[in-house]
């Protein structure tokens, strides 16, 4: 007789999972409720999404099973929208979007936005400075993997990482100090690493450089990745 393993047996009930049964429980028994647990809040499919998919069935384009990926034109339609919907819902921003979203796009933008509830589009999302550029659908994924390439083929993947970090990290300092202290110590450590060396000698020989460091193993530690949370929340 086959046995699971006693780890296994000692996992306890998700919590997700509960609370998406005791929505269904509520809903079975008559009581208006909105499940925030499994997946995207069950509110209606926004109507440019049903338009694209009633269009394509009146077409006559899709009667059988979809491709993995889905089909590109309703793809299309999800991808091209934005929104920051909360307000229109009751709700306010969720995943720390509000401290995020005005340190992308600017404090006004942002107000704009999340005031309004309005479901923008990739021109707007441009515009204002949610995303760095637009491709059309069979230009997207050549351009990701031409960045990708140029971002392998030159540059240390630890140095990218670690600079990466600084960055997201130094949207919440309190001076300019604190990143001065910070990547001074970035560059003190790395500048005897060997990914140093490497870039340096396929500079001087005019090559693709090859740098030996990995971030599983030689990310260098120049404190908390994130900072720590204030004693009312611990």
């Amino acid at each position: 007789m086959n046995q699971l393993s006693n780890r296994i047996n000692a996992i306890e009930e998700s919590a997700t999972l509960a609370m998406a049964a005791k929505a269904r429980e509520f809903k079975n028994r008559g009581i208006d409720v909105i499940s925030l647990s499994l997946g995207e809040p069950d509110f209606k499919t926004p109507l440019h999404i049903c338009e694209a998919a009633k269009k394509a069935i009146d077409e006559g384009k899709y009667f059988s099973y979809p491709p993995v990926a889905g089909y590109q034109d309703l793809r299309e339609a999800i991808a091209a929208k934005f929104g920051f919907v909360f307000s229109r819902r009751g709700l306010v921003m969720e995943a720390a979007s509000s401290w995020f979203l005005p340190r992308v796009v600017g404090i006004s933008q942002a107000l704009e936005w999340v005031a309004t509830g309005r479901v923008f589009d990739a021109a707007e999302a441009l515009r204002g400075g949610l995303v760095a550029r637009t491709y059309s659908a069979d230009e997207l994924l050549p351009a990701a993997y031409a960045l990708a390439r140029e971002i392998a083929d030159n540059t240390s993947a630890v140095a990218v990482a670690t600079s990466r970090q600084l960055m997201w990290r130094m949207l919440g300092a309190d001076s300019p100090w604190e990143a001065h202290r910070l990547d001074s110590r970035g560059i003190y450590v790395l500048g005897q690493a060997p990914d140093v060396a490497e870039g340096v000698s396929a500079f001087l020989e005019k090559r693709l450089p090859r740098f030996p460091m990995r971030i599983s193993t030689d990310l260098p530690d120049l404190g908390p990745q994130w900072p720590e949370p204030p004693a009312y929340l611990t």
